[in-house]
């Protein structure tokens, strides 16, 4: 019966194993377009998403058919082993696949009682694999990653991205690139959440904040960052980022100290104060 439970736990050659498998899928597909459709090139990122997802889906089913399953297209799907999750996009960059930019991943996480605990993100068009265990540190195919030594904002590189419903929503974030933009060297908009939170792991880019990303966008980068010395929290400190909606900010602590002071200086935007009305 040992066995059987030891088999029932993955590995993080386990999850390496599925991103890479799906990044395949996505590197198969990517800038093809397909002759049975005649909706355009967004349609191609639908199959793209959905085959890939559904791909995990049958792995994870298959391997680990307790588990609970956290996923972009899917939603949340039960399991009898409620004290565990994986978290699965299967496209992070779905803008960019669409357009043919290549920068985009896949991004797999799998958390027990105690929280995050396996978590790979893959770049199919660079092979480039980020991954960590709790407690074990954060790599880069196989060489160690950390994150910037970086302490000013003006020797610093940050990251960003704007939400879905930017057009509707105040609370928009343009507030806080406007507030940062003169006060550091430079603001990156990529279009991948999960490669933006594991460059920060790489010391890439120096931090990275977006408002209301979900669950599966956040938890193998924020895994990943944190095993290489970044703190990773919500953009008002709070340890609980994946909470929905998930508001991240992923620094080195000297720098999430300086970030945080800022992003409370930043102008408020008047948003709807009803409480029946909650972001998308």
């Amino acid at each position: 019966s040992s066995d059987l439970l030891q088999r029932m736990i993955p590995h993080l050659g386990d999850v390496v194993r599925l991103a890479r498998g799906a990044g395949e899928i996505l590197r198969e597909a990517f800038g093809k377009p397909r002759s049975v459709t005649h909706k355009g090139a967004i349609d191609l990122v639908t199959e793209a998403d959905l085959a890939v997802e559904s791909y995990l889906l049958d792995i994870v089913r298959r391997e680990w058919p307790e588990d609970r399953v956290f996923a972009e297209e899917a939603g949340l799907l039960p399991g009898n082993n409620s004290e565990v999750c994986w978290y699965i996009d299967p496209l992070d960059g779905t803008t960019n696949f669409a357009h043919q930019l290549p920068q985009f991943s896949v991004s797999i996480a799998f958390a027990d009682a105690e929280g995050l605990r396996l978590a790979a993100v893959y770049d199919p068009m660079r092979d480039e694999i980020f991954s960590a265990e709790r407690g074990r540190g954060a790599f880069l195919n196989d060489l160690r990653i950390r994150v910037s030594g970086a302490t000013t904002l003006l020797e610093s590189l940050l990251v960003t991205g704007f939400p879905y419903d930017r057009g509707t929503n105040p609370d928009n974030n343009l507030n806080y690139f406007n507030h940062l933009v003169p006060k550091c060297q430079g603001i990156r908009r990529l279009g991948s959440a999960a490669l933006d939170l594991v460059y920060v792991a790489a010391g890439r880019v120096d931090a990275f904040w977006e408002l209301r990303l979900q669950p599966w966008d956040a938890a193998a980068g924020t895994l990943i960052a944190r095993e290489a010395g970044a703190l990773v929290t919500r953009m008002d400190g709070q340890p609980d980022v994946l909470r929905p909606p998930c508001s991240i900010l992923a620094a080195n602590p000297a720098l999430h100290t300086i970030l945080l002071a800022e992003i409370s200086a930043a102008p408020k935007i008047e948003t709807r104060t009803t409480g029946n009305s909650s972001p998308a």
